[in-house]
């Protein structure tokens, strides 16, 4: 039932990359702007992840999925709304506004669930099954990567925007209906009362933890290389490949497929050396991405997006394995919200890039983040070798 409700959230978030930032675009034509939208849906997550891990670890992770769920719903009616009225449109440059809003609720939402979301799995499956159950999760998500950014772009072709958000609610509710079934496993004695104290040692934690530092740092410093790619497709697709909302859509796709054949593997093989694969991952997505960059090809650039994906889907599966292996359960809700951080730091990278390509365009700024990320992983497997040997 776990899986089954990843149709919610990994659903409604690809339909959502698709339809927010592509319409962003459209309506102010700003590349910072994006970057600021990006930002405001990443700040919640950024300060308020770290309380939804101590909040992970005080009370039922499932209740804190099924409120999460439905504060999306919520969330992409009010859109659906303000675009089936014509407010949200081209023909009001100022609606960015309602867009702006949701996207600080959406972080929200998510920065008190997320951590809750991780650190179930090892709740309700055996640490010895642990890597293929994360690569299975994560399968899911590629699952719908694949195939939801394509089918969003022919709606919004086709039907408009408003039938996106009304699609992503209902798939929130779906997930409601499956996770209600999961089993509620009570939290374990809090022995500290403070929050703060809570998160004082969930850092303490990972201070005093070389091996669980080095692996949460360096999967913060990728997130915030890798991720502003999606907040630039919309530029690629319109200006430079000129492909339209349907073809964001697909490249998205292209990607989700690279990760879903690296996700089978990944579920299918024991854990070895999982250390040496992250590293190799991020570089094997930089390369990528600085071919991408400079592409005005749309065969080859469909063919790099298929390639981030494999790289961006090993480093994940990696990552959040030996988080998950290496951490104490009592504290793994804070550190998975710490991890969370690495998204709000996204959101930064987003607008840093944003503000970049509005001087130097977007090839040379996307081209420069992926040539950083394929130094910082070079530089790991020759002076980090603990990190490189992880298993």
């Amino acid at each position: 039932m776990y899986f089954l409700g990843l149709i919610g959230i990994w659903g409604s978030f690809s339909m959502n990359q698709v339809a927010q930032t592509y319409l962003v675009y459209e309506i102010t034509g700003s590349t910072a702007m994006l970057g600021v939208i990006t930002l405001a849906s990443t700040a919640p997550i950024l300060i308020l992840s770290l309380f939804g891990g101590a909040v992970a670890d005080r009370f039922p992770k499932k209740q804190l999925i099924l409120v999460s769920h439905a504060g999306f719903v919520f969330i992409y009616l009010g859109c659906a709304v303000a675009d089936i009225t014509g407010y949200l449109s081209l023909a009001h440059p100022e609606s960015w506004w309602v867009l702006l809003v949701s996207g600080l609720l959406m972080g929200t939402m998510i920065a008190l669930s997320m951590p809750a979301r991780g650190a179930i799995i090892p709740e309700i499956v055996d640490r010895e099954r642990l890597m293929n159950a994360v690569s299975l999760n994560i399968m899911g998500m590629s699952f719908f990567q694949m195939t939801i950014p394509v089918i969003a772009g022919y709606i919004i072709g086709s039907f408009g925007y408003g039938t996106v958000f009304f699609i992503m609610a209902g798939l929130n509710v779906a997930a409601i209906v499956f996770n209600s079934f999961l089993p509620k496993i009570p939290p374990r004695p809090v022995v500290n009362k403070n929050v703060l104290i809570d998160i004082k040692e969930g850092f303490k934690y990972i201070l005093g933890n070389r091996t669980i530092m080095l692996v949460v740092l360096f999967f913060i410093f990728s997130v915030l290389l890798v991720n502003p790619l999606q907040m630039l497709m919309p530029v690629f697709a319109k200006d430079i490949l000129k492909v339209g909302v349907e073809g964001q859509g697909t490249l998205m796709s292209l990607m989700g497929a690279g990760s879903i054949a690296v996700s089978l593997l990944l579920a299918s093989f024991p854990s070895r050396r999982r250390g040496l694969t992250l590293l190799i991952s991020n570089i094997c997505m930089g390369v990528s991405m600085v071919i991408f960059a400079f592409s005005d090809m749309w065969p080859l650039s469909m063919v790099m997006m298929v390639l981030i994906g494999i790289g961006r889907i090993g480093a994940d599966a990696c990552g959040n394995t030996l988080i998950q292996t290496y951490t104490d359960p009592a504290i793994l809700g804070r550190v998975n919200s710490i991890v969370m951080v690495s998204f709000g730091l996204g959101g930064s990278g987003s607008l840093i890039i944003g503000v970049l390509a509005e001087t130097i365009g977007a090839p040379w700024s996307l081209g420069l983040f992926a040539v950083i990320l394929i130094f910082t992983s070079l530089s790991a497997i020759v002076f980090l070798p603990g990190l490189r040997k992880l298993e």
